[in-house]
């Protein structure tokens, strides 16, 4: 039987470091080269599979939109060669990335995993190891076919993950969709679905990098940061309201987001909790935020939020269109009501 083959790409990250006197860093090969020195990665139970490592490779706080893009056109041109995909990353803005593949990547019939560690491969205590080794595994054996993030034993929705922990090894968590699978003693499929083989073409949409803010609201907050924020060249805002999506009922800022919502800027209404969605017709403080124009971004993440702009923007479409859009549930990234 022909063993399934899987397309790694290492884009940078602690993963791929290497101790040096100035701390950690990345290092061409490295990475490689690592891998190459554990003969796990080569029982007979493990998928062929080929690393190319990116040139120069990023710091996750460095990815950008033209990196998304970068990234996707990358699997597109090797889609046809391989059985399935694992993206190396760095953690800080892992989950930024997975959120956007799984707008740009359409089509998708194969397992993207997006994954990486905390600790460097080639350290001792490391987390890569595993990480990398079950990405490997389940791409090739249980491929679920959309763009996922695998980390400490955990198979998550790429677009409802977002990073839970600084340090610890239990980094990313999805608070409001279940795991897709859990690798434990046995592996467990959750809430995700076993691929069945398909022709069908991925189409990769190309996305450009878009003037979207982002504010948390507190209390006491001045108006003036959001006449400041809402200047050109800015085409949406997020705002992270309280509780269900609540802000203060200050007449200024009401009409402050309304003029913005007037000239077309796309406002968008996610709470500052860890968990929930909003609702803005629970309260009168969220139904004075509809009625300046603001509209309830569900229980998406803020990655995904600001991916799914990003995408739309992208796309030229009219406010209205986008209003409408973002209130959908496109790629699995919102519950429906």
């Amino acid at each position: 039987m022909t063993k399934r083959s899987i397309y790694v790409a290492y884009t940078g990250g602690t993963i791929g470091m290497q101790k040096t006197a100035n701390g950690f860093a990345p290092v061409a090969g490295f990475l490689t080269q690592c891998v190459q020195s554990m003969p796990e990665f080569y029982h007979d139970e493990m998928p062929e599979f080929v690393i190319h490592e990116y040139c120069p490779l990023i710091d996750s706080s460095n990815m950008a939109p033209t990196d998304w893009q970068m990234i996707a056109d990358d699997i597109k041109a090797n889609y046809d060669k391989y059985d399935g995909f694992v993206i190396l990353h760095g953690t800080d803005t892992m989950a930024y990335t997975a959120s956007a593949l799984s707008f740009m990547l359409q089509g998708l019939s194969k397992p993207v995993i997006v994954t990486g560690s905390q600790i460097p491969l080639a350290q001792l205590r490391s987390d890569g190891q595993t990480n990398l080794l079950n990405s490997l595994y389940i791409a090739a054996n249980y491929p679920v076919a959309e763009v996922c993030l695998f980390f400490n034993n955990k198979l998550f929705r790429g677009n409802r993950s977002t990073k839970a922990h600084a340090d610890g090894f239990d980094a990313f968590a999805s608070p409001n969709f279940p795991l897709l699978l859990e690798a434990g003693i046995k592996i467990n499929l959750r809430a995700g679905k076993i691929a069945t083989p398909s022709d069908k073409p991925l189409e990769v949409v190309n996305i450009s990098p878009q003037p979207v803010g982002v504010v948390t609201l507190y209390p006491g907050i001045s108006t003036q940061i959001f006449e400041n924020i809402l200047q050109q060249p800015v085409k949406a805002l997020i705002l992270l309201t309280f509780g269900v999506g609540n802000a203060p009922q200050d007449a200024a800022l009401l009409d402050t987001l309304k003029q913005a919502d007037e000239r077309g800027i796309v406002l968008v209404n996610l709470t500052q909790c860890f968990q929930g969605k909003v609702n803005m017709g629970g309260y009168a403080t969220g139904n004075a935020l509809a009625k300046a124009g603001v509209i309830s971004g569900a229980d998406m993440t803020i990655e995904a939020a600001l991916a799914k702009l990003h995408y739309l923007l992208s796309k030229n479409l009219k406010p209205s269109e986008i209003k409408t859009a973002m209130l959908q549930n496109l790629v699995g990234e919102l519950s429906p009501d």
